[in-house]
């Protein structure tokens, strides 16, 4: 299926015109900063000459020439019967998903759709952070280059961010990461000895999951805090944990989010029973239908640790994220932190410090593209008899429950047709069970996930009804 632009919806794009700018050379570098920022997708088709002359109210002239400058740098082609197509120079590169454990194990390729990340396309704006940060780079190079708790700047752009949220912090309790898993690995040697006990939600993320295991770590699960909280606090008084892990900001991969009631009252649990709370936090940017109506986590227990990230927010590709660490804690956390590594990127750093200054948060095109998605997959429970879920108000993937014990199977049969699913096992804290629910990230973009419900739906025809399929009570 072609995708293509309108006149109209380029022109919004585009913005206004910048003044002293030879016309061609505006529209040229406009249409390939679209590009670059992943706004226009590989394969668009642009407006024809004579539409685009209507649309902005420049000659023939520019709009060719303009055109022109694209093919010659590698930003769009002319195919026959289709116009002027936009481009990425060399292709889009495929993979590039957020590596679960499963993925090693699967297929990838041009043809295949890989839902078993949920990682969306990089914000509109990226590129030219990018452009900024690099005109910052003289100011750094001439020194080692060594910033083991973070640029300066960037330490105090995340802590003015809690402040703003009503979570006074200063640059002191920041210290930045290669990402929220590198800062969880942190946390987790500074703060655990082996064999100590956590308290996880079941189901949760997979990645979090076998960090903890990797540091040595008891994992004892725990049903969801927005299903049975009494249940919660019975678990960590009765094992005696020394941590509890928690994603209070729609949950991976329910979507499910804590009131302020709740995180009261966990707060509360973990003061009383001496808990170290270690919140993630990296998809409480990713509200769609309202913000969510809660102080963070930080709000109710200050002697949290907190783990944020650039990930879900701008991009995956910044391999940036952050932990906000009680004074107490904050300097066990650094000295582990450098038996780890001596620092993220610099000039990643500063990309990440330009945004969270210009843009702060998802922006309105990213969370309407998103918004978009979830609505097609959303389509599934007309599509797949018996499919049940309840509809986050963000994050980036649903969390279905199925009417029978099919969760590998429809894996299994959804890859023939060239769909990449997890299996609801993959988030069992025991890594067995959940066998009737599967989860469908809503990342990727309209058109690939309308192909994905297509094959989905059909891999659901396949085996939903098979004989021996277990059936729900």
């Amino acid at each position: 299926m072609e995708t293509r632009v309108s006149a109209r919806r380029l022109s919004v794009l585009l913005g206004p015109r910048v003044a002293g700018a030879p016309a061609y050379g505006w529209l040229a570098d406009g249409i390939r900063r679209l590009v670059a920022d992943g706004r226009l997708l590989h394969g668009t088709r642009l407006p024809s000459e004579r539409e685009l002359v209507t649309a902005l109210g420049v000659s023939r002239t520019t709009v060719t020439r303009a055109y022109g400058v694209l093919r010659e740098r590698g930003y769009a082609s002319a195919v026959r019967g289709s116009g002027t197509v936009v481009q990425v120079p060399g292709g889009p590169v495929a993979g590039g998903g957020e590596p679960l454990e499963l993925s090693a194990l699967q297929p990838s390729g041009e043809d295949v759709i890989d839902l078993t990340c949920a990682a969306p396309a990089a914000t509109p704006g990226l590129n030219r952070a990018y452009e900024w940060a690099v005109e910052r780079m003289p100011s750094f190079i001439a020194g080692a280059g060594y910033f083991p708790l973070g640029v300066p700047e960037l330490r105090e752009a995340i802590a003015t961010r809690y402040a703003e949220r009503g979570v006074p912090t200063d640059p002191d309790q920041i210290i930045v990461t290669t990402g929220a898993l590198a800062g969880l690995a942190a946390i987790f040697r500074a703060t655990l000895h082996r064999a100590d006990p956590v308290v996880v939600e079941s189901p949760t993320y997979p990645n979090s999951l076998r960090a903890l295991q990797h540091a040595g770590a008891r994992v004892v699960g725990a049903p969801l805090v927005t299903e049975a909280i009494d249940d919660v606090a019975g678990v960590i008084r009765r094992s005696g944990v020394r941590m509890m892990v928690a994603m209070p900001d729609f949950h991976n991969p329910t979507g499910a989010v804590w009131s302020d009631e709740e995180r009261a009252r966990i707060a509360r649990k973990w003061r009383s029973s001496g808990v170290t709370g270690v919140v993630d936090e990296t998809m409480s940017d990713i509200w769609l239908d309202r913000p969510i109506d809660a102080r963070p986590m930080a709000g109710h227990a200050p002697d949290c640790v907190t783990v944020g990230s650039a990930s879900k927010t701008f991009w995956g590709g910044l391999r940036i994220g952050w932990i906000r660490a009680p004074h107490a804690l904050s300097g066990a956390i650094a000295r582990a932190r450098l038996s780890m590594d001596l620092g993220a990127p610099v000039l990643e750093q500063l990309v990440v410090a330009r945004l969270l200054r210009t843009q702060r948060e998802l922006s309105a095109e990213s969370r309407q593209r998103i918004t978009d998605s979830r609505r097609v997959l959303l389509g599934l429970a007309e599509r797949c008899p018996g499919w049940q879920v309840d509809a986050p108000a963000g994050g980036l993937s649903l969390w279905w429950h199925l009417p029978t014990e099919s969760s590998t199977a429809l894996v299994t049969a959804a890859e023939r047709r060239g769909v990449l699913l997890a299996p609801g096992s993959l988030f069992a804290v025991d890594g067995r069970g959940l066998e009737r629910w599967i989860r469908t990230p809503y990342a990727l973009d309209e058109m690939t996930l309308r192909r994905a419900a297509d094959a989905i739906a059909e891999a659901w025809s396949e085996v939903g009804m098979r004989p021996g399929a277990v059936r729900s009570h």
